[in-house]
């Protein structure tokens, strides 16, 4: 994804009705279903809002995928914990593969 124009940011809103923000930071196919992979938008100033812990699992790296229901595409949440850790392992080698390139 090009940073030319800066980061993509999504707003959803989870079943109970709170609204949280998201930085998408890739996309892919997998297993015939489409993945996206975002992390938990912070404040601006600093760089991350002051009571936020990034070593907190709660805003680690968030994998949703795309379903689509009543003719309208969502994102959801996975459906296992087997499918979210293969998942994650994919967009771990993708991201580590491109850094692999840029240090060439």
């Amino acid at each position: 994804m090009s940073e030319e124009f800066g980061p993509d940011f999504i707003t959803v809103t989870d079943e109970d009705g709170n609204e949280f923000e998201l930085e998408h930071l890739d996309t892919m196919e997998y297993n015939g279903r489409v993945y996206m992979a975002f992390f938990p938008a912070v404040a601006e100033d600093g760089g991350q809002a002051e009571d936020v812990d990034l070593d907190d699992e709660e805003y680690g790296l968030v994998i949703m995928k795309t379903v689509e229901e009543n003719g309208e595409e969502l994102l959801s949440t996975l459906d296992s914990d087997e499918e979210a850790e293969e998942v994650y392992q994919q967009f771990m080698e993708r991201l580590f593969a491109g850094e692999d390139e840029e240090e060439s």
